[in-house]
This record gives structure tokens, sequence and C-alpha cells, in this order.
């Protein structure tokens, strides 16, 4: 099973991102991010946009299986 991350994005600078949750991650997949965009990461790339009630939603999915 693979599983991904919801993180805010902090920074975007060339190509990668700075997230709230792990640190920095590729960002090539994903054009035009900003910051205070919500993403889906991935294996330490940001899969795809994602919106904040998804993340909330993520978050309690994750805590309810640890």
């Amino acid at each position: 099973m693979c599983v991904g991350l919801s993180a805010k994005v902090v920074s975007v600078n060339e190509g990668t991102a700075v997230i709230d949750a792990s640190g920095e991650v590729s960002a090539y997949l994903i054009d035009d991010l900003e910051v205070g965009d919500y993403v889906m990461v991935h294996a330490g790339v940001a899969i795809a946009k994602i919106t904040s009630d998804d993340s909330e939603e993520t978050d309690e999915i994750m805590e309810s299986i640890q």
C-alpha cells in the first residue's frame, strides 16, 4: 500500500517546495504552485494540489489508523 502525506507549502523555488510536514520536496509535477497551497506528497514528490479540507480529512484518517 502506498500512502501520501498532505502538507502545506511554505516556500517555492525553481521546482522545489518546502512543506510544513517534512522539509523539501520536488515540485516539478505541479504547475503554478504557490505558498499556502496544500499538496499530496509521495516519496519526496508533490504529486497533486489538494484543498485544505482534503488535507484535514487525510490527517484524520491517518490518525484513526495509527
